[in-house]
């Protein structure tokens, strides 16, 4: 199969997943939860290809995710509430310090861009630290700009431990997924550029790749900053999904479903990753809320189904994952037209067997 015909089937497929999602709306209630599942799904999807653009792509191990989201979903619900609407937001706070809106799309590059200066400005010196070193940073961060932002001096910016409300957030579910979707593209051209072969060999043997002329903390600042830019954009787009925005919605506890999901999928794959992301939220929104509940048969009460019981399952999943399958769904493969025909037609096989035959001869 050519390049270009691939590329007019992916394009064909992605139209009709669009078209699929539109029919869907028009015919189902909008309160299914097959929607909820789709707008989250699209949305960690974003998320987790961002932070495996740094974690699988270029190895730093980095947990500050839910900080640059939080950093994304504050700088567009700012600059979107309505003027009129802001001293019934700011309260306390005669109105804030901000009195003009923006249109949605530029409020959700400036996310991106927000996130992507701080950044940069903390990669200066915490990309000098290694693996563990650089979770722990890059995680203390998170857990610090969290605690800064419902400080009441930045009230009048943040509106302090209070709610942010009041702006546009989206309907459709199609939204989610062309925002999303751009942006995973983007991703992958990046990982697919010279840039992105930098990146991979950093993660296979910085002295080699130092050794061939690559500027590690050239290169290590471009992934930080990018996943940042991303994780930013996901925040906002969190935010339009909860309608409302409030700094302890973005605890630790995010960076590390967001961690788990990049291990389900495989480190070092970007479909592997657009697939957990749809695996865990449909898991955790929908199929196992039953785990949470407590549960009764005539007069027996099932024991262990009780509130916080979900977290102890996927917990053990995630240890089971790490035991037994530690390469999750894809491993370091990217899911394509290519590979599906090849699955079913057999060709993939046959070439092992020839392979192997001619090694054996």
């Amino acid at each position: 199969m050519t390049k270009k015909k691939e590329t007019i089937i992916n394009v064909a497929l992605i139209v009709g997943l669009l078209l699929v999602l539109y029919i869907m709306e028009h015919v189902m209630s909008p309160t299914a939860m097959i929607f909820t599942v789709l707008k989250k799904g699209a949305i960690y999807a974003l998320v987790a290809v961002s932070m495996n653009l740094l974690n699988g792509f270029t190895g730093l191990f980095s947990l500050g995710q839910a900080g640059f989201m939080l950093l994304g979903a504050y700088t567009y619900g700012v600059l979107t509430i309505p003027v009129e609407q802001r001293i019934n937001v700011y309260q306390y706070f005669d109105g804030g310090i901000i009195q003009f809106t923006v249109p949605v799309a530029v409020a959700l590059v400036a996310a991106g861009i927000v996130a992507a200066v701080f950044a940069y400005l903390i990669g200066l010196p915490v990309l000098r630290l290694k693996s563990d070193y650089l979770a722990i940073a890059t995680l203390g961060f998170a857990e610090i700009i969290r605690a800064v932002f419902q400080w009441d001096m930045l009230g009048p910016l943040t509106n302090g431990s209070n709610l942010l409300r009041s702006y546009p957030t989206f309907k459709s579910v199609i939204f989610p997924f062309v925002v999303s979707g751009i942006c995973i593209a983007v991703i992958m051209m990046l990982i697919n550029s010279t840039y992105g072969r930098a990146f991979k060999a950093i993660r296979d043997d910085e002295v080699a790749a130092e050794a061939m002329g690559i500027n590690l903390a050239h290169h290590k600042r471009i992934a930080f900053t990018v996943s940042s830019f991303f994780a930013g954009i996901s925040g906002a787009l969190l935010a339009m999904y909860q309608t409302t925005i409030q700094a302890s919605m973005f605890k630790s506890a995010m960076t590390y479903e967001i961690l788990l999901i990049v291990v389900i999928g495989g480190i070092g794959s970007v479909t592997g990753s657009c697939i957990s992301s749809f695996l865990f939220i449909t898991c955790s929104e929908w199929l196992l809320r039953f785990l949470d509940n407590d549960t009764y048969i005539g007069d027996f009460h099932v024991p262990l189904l009780r509130s916080g019981f979900r977290k102890v399952v996927f917990s053990i999943i995630i240890m089971i994952i790490v035991l037994f399958f530690r390469q999750g769904i894809m491993g370091t493969r990217e899911f394509s037209v290519k590979r599906i025909r090849d699955f079913f037609t057999g060709r993939s096989g046959k070439k092992k067997a020839v392979k192997g035959g001619a090694s054996n001869e």
